[in-house]
């Protein structure tokens, strides 16, 4: 595997979900595997748990780990092609992703929406310019549209924590007070997709997401009706991904407050499991009850996203043989 990107990526999901649990029983088994190599994390947005579950996977696996925050003590890289570059930033990123990989066998990026042009985000203008020019292998550690390490992570958490075989997850929509991507949502649906889930997705009309991510789940705008005998509640926030009117890409288009997860929300579920993958905004996304509740599976989840982040870079390691 020399990318990360999609859910396509990590082949079957079966055998993925069993290689994590293989790895979570013994987090050290294949420390071999990265013996005398590197790991390169970049740094473009601020990062917690992405930051220190990767820097966790990779040392588990026997790797050296360099981490570089973009905005913090580095030279400021211009991303644009075609500019003169008279302003405050003084490298360009077609010089430094090959400098980069010069000093690495493997590299994760974390880049954010700009949230003002659609175009150039869905592109992952960004990310893809690494893949290009870094001559190392790739993953997203968050990018302008998608989160595949996250939703691996949910995936695994519903996995273990599932009662029926088949059960219903909900993603829904909650407000909040600053505009935010889509990229956990659009992973968190592609995921869900490609798992054996009943999947549905509910938002206020004109959240609609990208075609591409929503595949065959069913939107419903009726967020109780969503809820109704639901096994898991995905909450979380994303600003308006501009699909039925390109004008509101990026912005807030709602701050509906009735749509925050409290304990009537999850009244309406099959006893469900509240999931958000953190950091969240109390009273917004969801109430302090709920979230403090013995069926939120926040923590866990979090906690999955080290076991994600070990399946991606063993694959990655044994590419490199």
């Amino acid at each position: 595997m020399r990318t990360f990107i999609n859910v396509q990526d990590i082949g079957p999901i079966d055998k993925a979900l069993a290689e994590a649990m293989e790895i979570k029983n013994d987090r050290y088994k294949y420390q071999h595997l990265g013996h005398n190599k590197t790991l390169m994390m970049i740094f473009f947005n601020n990062s917690l748990r992405t930051r220190l579950s990767t820097q966790k996977a990779a040392m588990n696996l026997g790797m050296n780990v360099i981490v570089l925050d973009v905005n913090a003590g580095a030279w400021k890289l211009e991303t644009e092609r075609g500019v003169i570059m008279d302003g405050d930033k003084s490298e360009h990123l077609l010089e430094a992703i090959p400098v980069m990989g010069c000093y690495c066998d493997m590299i994760g990026v974390r880049s954010f929406a700009g949230l003002t042009d659609r175009e150039y985000d869905y592109a992952e203008t960004v990310l893809q310019q690494f893949i290009k020019y870094s001559g190392r292998p790739v993953f997203a550690m968050e990018t302008a549209t998608v989160h595949p390490l996250q939703a691996f992570a949910d995936l695994i958490t519903i996995e273990e924590y599932k009662t029926v075989k088949r059960p219903k997850v909900v993603l829904t929509w909650a407000p909040h007070c600053r505009a935010l991507p889509q990229a956990v949502p659009n992973s968190f649906a592609q995921w869900m997709n490609a798992a054996d889930v009943d999947f549905v997705i509910t938002h206020p009309e004109g959240y609609e997401l990208d075609p591409k991510f929503i595949g065959n789940a069913r939107v419903e705008y009726d967020q109780k009706k969503a809820f109704e005998g639901a096994d898991f509640i995905y909450a979380k926030n994303w600003s308006n991904p501009g699909v039925t009117n390109p004008a509101d890409y990026g912005k807030i288009t709602s701050k509906d407050m009735t749509w925050t997860v409290d304990t009537e929300h999850m009244s309406w579920t099959n006893n469900g499991k509240f999931m958000h993958c953190l950091p969240v905004r109390r009273g917004l996304i969801v109430t302090d009850d709920v979230i403090e509740s013995p069926n939120s599976i926040v923590i866990p989840e979090a906690a999955n996203r080290e076991i994600s982040c070990s399946v991606v870079i063993k694959r990655m390691l044994e590419s490199l043989k």
